[in-house]
């Protein structure tokens, strides 16, 4: 099976690149690819608590990265430099999820056979 890792580092707020990798992530974990997700540096946004994106004409996808474990998306990160980077922490976000710091997400990365990066 192909190991793929999405890598979440745009700002939602600034295009529709969170939309496409999530659409991306959850079509790929159904049929039965391995998937990893990670957030990095302005990605990390997407997993912030109480965003309106409605407010701005956008549509509320946020929180359906929820869903993500329903479809066994079950290795989701974040970078710990990120949130500190951002003045942020895990009590930010609207899931658990697993804090990684850079060097441990680059060897995530090898042993991934596809990356892919929005």
């Amino acid at each position: 099976m192909k190991k793929l890792t999405v890598i979440f580092s745009s700002n939602p707020a600034n295009n529709a690149d969170g939309r496409e990798g999530l659409d991306l992530t959850m079509l790929s974990a159904s049929f039965d690819q391995n998937v990893t997700v990670i957030f990095v540096a302005q990605g990390v946004f997407n997993l912030l608590k109480h965003q309106q994106p409605e407010a701005n004409g956008g549509k509320d996808y946020i929180s359906t990265f929820k869903a993500l474990p329903l479809y066994d998306v079950e290795d989701i990160f974040v970078c710990s430099d990120s949130l500190s980077e951002l003045g942020l922490s895990s009590d930010d976000l609207i899931m658990d999820v697993a804090n990684l710091n850079k060097s441990d997400i680059a060897n995530l990365i090898d042993t991934a056979d596809e990356v892919l990066v929005y």
